[in-house]
C-alpha cells in the first residue's frame, strides 16, 4: 500500500492546509467553546433553579438535542435557519445566513448541551454551606452566583471543559458536509485534485493525533495540580 507514498504531495500542500484549513477549524472551535460555555452555564443555572418551569426547559432542550446525532443537527440548522429567522422577523423570504454562521450557531447550541451538564456538576460541587454563609452576609442568588460559586465551579472543571473542547475540535470536522473549508475539507480537495488519498488522509490523522494527544497531556496535568475544592 505505501510503495508509491508520495511526500511530496504533503510538502507541497501543507503549508495551505494549516494556515488555512487547521486555523479555521481551531477559529470555529474557540468560538464555539466560548459561546457554548456562555450559554452551557445559563442551562445549567436554569436547571439548577428552583423554578419549575425554568428547570424543566432547560432539561429538555439538553436531553433532546443530546439525543440526536451531531451531522443531523448541522443538516437542520443549515437549511432551517434561514426559515426560522425570516419567520422570527416577520420576513417573507428566508434571510440569508451563511454557512459559517450556521454552523457556529449550531455547535453553541448543541455543544452548550454538553458544557451545561460539565457547570452542573461543578456548581453541585460547592459546599451548601459556603452558598448558606453568603446569603448570611447578605448577598443575593446572583451575587452567589458570580462571587462565591461559579468561580470556584469554573476551577474545579477546567480540565473536564478542556477534554469536551478536544471532543469539540473533533466534531468541527463534520462541517465538512456543507463545505466549509475547514482542515478536512481541505485536504479532501487536494486528494481528489492530485489523487493522494492515502497521503493526505494521513497527514491529516497525524496532526489530529499530535494536537489532541498534546491537549490531553495539558488536561492531565492540570488535573494533578489543580486540587478540587470542597
Amino acid at each position: 500500500m505505501f510503495e508509491n507514498f508520495d511526500f511530496s504531495a504533503i510538502a507541497n500542500n501543507w503549508q495551505a492546509l494549516i494556515y488555512q484549513g487547521l486555523a479555521f477549524t481551531v477559529n470555529l472551535t474557540l468560538l464555539a467553546m466560548v459561546g457554548g460555555i456562555i450559554l452551557g452555564t445559563m442551562l445549567a443555572l436554569m436547571r439548577l433553579s428552583s423554578n419549575k418551569l425554568l428547570s424543566g426547559v432547560a432539561g429538555g432542550y439538553v436531553n433532546l438535542l443530546r439525543s440526536l446525532p451531531l451531522v443531523l443537527v448541522i443538516f437542520w440548522f443549515y437549511f432551517l435557519v434561514p426559515y426560522i429567522g425570516a419567520w422570527v422577523i416577520g420576513s417573507p423570504t428566508p434571510i440569508k445566513v451563511g454557512a459559517f454562521t450556521s454552523a457556529l450557531v449550531t455547535f453553541i447550541l448543541f455543544e452548550a448541551c454538553y458544557y451545561c451538564e460539565i457547570m452542573r456538576a461543578g456548581i453541585q460541587s460547592i459546599p451548601r454551606g459556603q452558598i448558606n454563609a453568603g446569603y448570611a452576609v447578605g448577598l443575593n442568588y446572583w451575587q452567589v452566583m458570580r462571587d462565591i460559586v461559579l468561580p470556584q465551579a469554573f476551577r474545579n472543571m477546567i480540565p473536564v471543559l478542556l477534554t469536551q473542547t478536544v471532543v469539540l475540535f473533533q466534531d468541527v470536522s463534520l462541517v465538512y458536509i456543507i463545505s466549509l473549508p475547514d482542515f478536512v475539507t481541505m485536504a479532501s480537495k487536494v486528494a481528489q485534485r492530485d489523487g493522494r488519498l492515502i497521503e493526505m488522509y494521513l497527514f491529516v490523522a497525524l496532526v489530529y493525533f499530535v494536537i489532541c494527544l498534546a491537549l490531553s497531556q495539558v488536561v492531565r496535568r492540570l488535573q494533578s495540580r489543580m486540587a478540587i475544592i470542597r
